[in-house]
């Protein structure tokens, strides 16, 4: 792997996990692998960090090694994902070697997060220890019964939708999966339930999860929206 020039990234590596199947999303095969813009997602989301870290370890289906290797584009070391979240990540650290002190957690399906988010992610880990990249709520919150009836409506000062990249200093992270109970959705939870602050920054990217078929189709009209500005 290529030595990089920017020491400022020269200590920060990046887990990219494709270990899901995307069961919402259909088809054979994972989600990770569906095309935009000419290119599978996964190599979208693994390019954004190459070479703004120094390394990038991927995460993919059992059996699928190879084949995320392939459509990543760029030099990745491939680890096996495994049975939860929390597992796969801790599969992705143990394959760093030494140097990386911050880590980055980014999923392969979101595929237009931008440069900056990434630098504000790294740039707030240094400073605060643990941060992740959020989109502030702005639409009315309703708390659904499920009846299908409006129990009620939730304030929504104060809420935000977490992102990925998710990053932490690297001994705080794997403290953290290490202790952590039941299944977590995000290395944030797993870092809040042992006690570690998370600084949230907010962001604007179109940086949303690819889910369904028609995120798909969203992501392509965004894609296609940033070639227009930088052509104009």
């Amino acid at each position: 792997m290529s030595t990089l020039t920017d020491t400022r990234a020269a200590d920060v590596g990046a887990v990219v996990v494709a270990g899901g199947r995307g069961e919402r999303f259909g088809g054979s095969r994972p989600k990770t692998l569906a095309m935009l813009g000419g290119r599978p997602l996964v190599g979208w989301a693994v390019g954004a960090f190459w070479p703004r870290v120094a390394r990038v370890v991927l995460v993919a289906p059992a059996g699928l090694e190879r084949t995320m290797a392939s459509a990543a584009g760029v030099p990745v070391v491939t680890v096996t994902g495994g049975a939860r979240r929390q597992d796969s990540v801790r599969a992705g650290l143990a394959a760093f070697g030494p140097g990386i002190d911050i880590v980055l957690v980014h999923d392969a399906a979101r595929p237009l997060v931008s440069a900056a988010t990434i630098d504000a992610v790294i740039d707030a880990v240094r400073v605060h220890g643990a941060a992740i990249p959020v989109e502030p709520v702005h639409s009315t919150v309703k708390r659904v019964g499920p009846d299908g009836l409006v129990e009620a409506t939730v304030p929504r000062e104060g809420l935000a939708l977490a992102q990925t990249p998710q990053g932490a200093r690297r001994a705080l992270l794997e403290d953290a999966l290490a202790r952590v109970e039941g299944n977590v959705t995000d290395e944030a939870a797993a870092l809040e339930a042992i006690g570690v602050p998370v600084y949230a920054v907010p962001v604007t990217d179109d940086n949303r999860k690819i889910t369904t078929p028609e995120d798909l189709v969203r992501a392509a009209r965004s894609l296609a929206a940033r070639a227009a500005e930088v052509v104009g």
